[in-house]
């Protein structure tokens, strides 16, 4: 993990000081790639275990991305707090094994990638899903090397106390922009001053999106690099 510092002269010598940068704060799921067979398949095999009805493949998307008890708690309404947990500790049992790997990087998402860190922009990613899942998934798509930091979520932890974290630490300045495909994204973004951007190849609607008011919507990963001025992405066919 690369930090920004700037040289400080003083009589003492030369002091580093951490300054915050802007940052381009990429979502994971639904927004660089696609994990559905994944989750649908860990979300089945942990409700099948406690007894539940499992998910079609249509209704597993409406879970990519939100928080992973906020999930469970839709699906199976009015459980205890306990039998939350221990939903999330199956699923992450399966997910820990294959699931994190049954997963697909969106066409031009590596393209888009590669050309805005050539261009020495900073980026990083914040997830709801535990930070390991999501440093092996950009591990498994050669992804990794491009993003200063990785920030992962758990039970109880909104994305919006994750980036207003980001912030204290100073990990991100405050003209950073949120990337996501979900309502979420957008709305964590609003409470912490920061830009928004939806992105239209994921897993949230175009109404869900826009209903959260984000700053701008894009329709491809080519159009990335317009969010700081570089060049479009001219992504050859796979």
């Amino acid at each position: 993990m690369s930090s920004k510092h700037t040289k400080v002269l003083c009589r003492s010598g030369i002091i580093l000081r951490y300054m915050p940068v802007a940052a381009l704060i990429f979502d994971l799921d639904g927004t660089l790639s696609d994990p559905v067979i994944g989750i649908g398949r860990s979300l089945n095999y942990a409700l099948e275990a406690f007894g539940y009805r499992s998910l079609s493949a249509p209704e597993v998307s409406r879970y990519v991305g939100p928080p992973l008890d906020w999930a469970f708690r839709q699906i199976v309404p009015d459980v205890s707090h306990d039998t939350v947990l221990a939903l999330v500790a199956k699923y992450r049992e399966r997910y820990s094994d294959v699931g994190y790997a049954e997963n697909t990087l969106y066409p031009g998402v590596a393209d888009a990638i590669a050309g805005i860190a050539s261009d020495g922009v900073q980026m990083g990613v914040c997830t709801s899903k535990r930070r390991e899942f999501a440093e092996r998934i950009l591990e498994l798509f050669g992804l990794r090397q491009h993003f200063n930091f990785v920030n992962g979520g758990d039970v109880g932890v909104g994305k919006g106390d994750q980036l207003r974290a980001l912030l204290d630490r100073g990990t991100v300045g405050p003209a950073s922009t949120m990337i996501g495909d979900r309502a979420v994204d957008i709305e964590a973004a609003r409470v912490n001053g920061l830009g928004a951007v939806g992105v239209l190849w994921g897993h949230g609607t175009k109404a869900e999106l826009l209903r959260a008011v984000p700053d701008r919507l894009l329709e491809s990963p080519m159009e990335l690099a317009g969010l700081y001025g570089g060049k479009q992405v001219n992504r050859t066919a796979p």
